[in-house]
């Protein structure tokens, strides 16, 4: 983990603790890597109320409960499964904020029309519909594209608060 996103973690915890506002996260290709930026900050655990790490389609559909019909139809890296999955996030939690990110980190399992670098996430606020968006970083590294999604998922975060 970079430097620069344990700041960037530090500094989003600090606002939803003054709004006293509870996240979840919901990652695929990350893997973790955004719990793991907000824990590395002391004192998180009272921001962040809980991850999920549904790296698999099996996982996505039995613990955030994405329909098995979205990944059918539109795949598992989708603006539409990265919105059930902040969804799903905030039902199997008691966070007010939940973020999701799935996507095609590499350096294989890219295709034409979801290329390595493709990553697809979303913002939910409980109440709120998700609001899903994608990014395509390029074939750049498995590393820089992980790191890249926490950055735009702390920033979609901040989008919300």
């Amino acid at each position: 983990m970079s430097p620069e996103l344990i700041e960037q973690a530090g500094q989003l915890l600090d606002v939803l603790r003054e709004r006293k506002l509870m996240l979840a996260t919901a990652e695929s290709c990350t893997g973790g890597l955004i719990s793991a930026c907000l824990t590395e900050v002391p004192g998180s655990s009272d921001v962040l109320e809980r991850g999920f790490v549904t790296y698999s389609n099996d996982a996505k559909i039995q613990m955030l409960g994405v329909p098995a019909e979205f990944i059918d139809q539109f795949g598992a890296v989708s603006e539409q499964v990265a919105g059930a999955m902040a969804e799903g996030a905030l039902t199997h939690s008691r966070a007010d904020i939940a973020v999701s990110v799935t996507g095609v980190a590499g350096p294989g399992g890219g295709s034409v029309e979801k290329p390595v670098g493709l990553v697809c996430f979303a913002v939910a606020r409980r109440g709120d519909a998700a609001k899903p968006s994608q990014q395509t970083y390029g074939d750049i590294g498995r590393g820089a594209v992980r790191e890249k999604s926490v950055a735009e998922a702390f920033a979609l975060v901040r989008s919300v608060i």
